[in-house]
């Protein structure tokens, strides 16, 4: 799957399990460590979990694994790494503190909205 398909599908996923504030920025000519990052927001522990083990499983289920994940432990903010695409699933605390939209501010920036509207924001 190409990253951009994986990083609409990450979202789709997000959105399935109730996660808020979900966008897509685009890091492709930023920088080559990835070339997108998919945010979201979770109310609590348990929903960060679950958001972050739905994206696991349905994509193990067509084929595409999970590089490496960080934050199983905490659950404030797991991360899990596709490589071409890096889903961040943030506890709402600590993805203000953390801002990776302000960091990434110069790179566009899509919106998805619960019934899965796109809205390129920057």
């Amino acid at each position: 799957m190409d990253s951009k398909k994986l990083a609409y599908s990450i979202a789709e996923l997000i959105l399935e399990k109730k996660g808020t504030d979900v966008k897509i920025i685009n890091l492709a000519d930023k920088t080559s460590v990835t070339d997108y990052f998919v945010i979201c927001s979770a109310a609590s522990d348990t929903q960060v979990k679950a958001i972050a083990d739905h994206i696991s499983k349905e994509l193990r289920e067509i084929g595409e694994r999970v590089w490496h994940s960080e934050g199983y432990l905490n659950l404030s903010w797991v991360l899990l790494d596709f490589v071409d695409v890096v889903a961040h699933i943030f506890h709402n605390e600590t993805r203000k503190f953390f801002n990776l939209e302000g960091i990434w501010g110069d790179s566009d920036i899509t919106e998805i909205d619960e019934k899965f509207n796109f809205k390129k924001i920057k």
